[in-house]
């Protein structure tokens, strides 16, 4: 591999990032401050420290990045979690936000195994 961007899980965070920005408009406006921008840093995040992780070229610290990664995709997940309680989004988008950010969790999960 020759960059972080050849990193199927990074595509795929990629794909989430989008995906959150184009949901979370739907959010009510008195969110603006609250779900919607801790929803937009945590999916950004997980794309980013993958990359920033790789760019280390060292295991320990790619590691600690893909750490990073995987709690935010955690915090991504519980966010969701809140949205679903509060009926913020249709069943249809949730299931599918929630399937993608599960594959990427199990794809940090092996890539910070591979890292050990």
């Amino acid at each position: 591999m020759n960059s972080h961007k050849d990193l199927l899980v990074w595509q795929k965070s990629m794909q989430l990032v989008t995906i959150v920005y184009e949901i979370t408009v739907q959010l009510p406006a008195e969110e603006r401050f609250g779900l919607v921008s801790q929803m937009r840093r945590c999916a950004v995040s997980i794309p980013s420290n993958i990359a920033e992780g790789y760019a280390r070229q060292n295991r320990k610290e790619n590691k600690q990045f893909v750490n990073i990664a995987y709690g935010s995709a955690v915090e991504l997940d519980t966010q969701i979690i809140i949205c679903t309680k509060l009926g913020f989004f249709e069943e249809k988008t949730l299931l599918q936000l929630a399937g993608l950010l599960e594959e990427i969790r199990k794809m940090l999960y092996r890539y910070r195994q591979s890292l050990e």
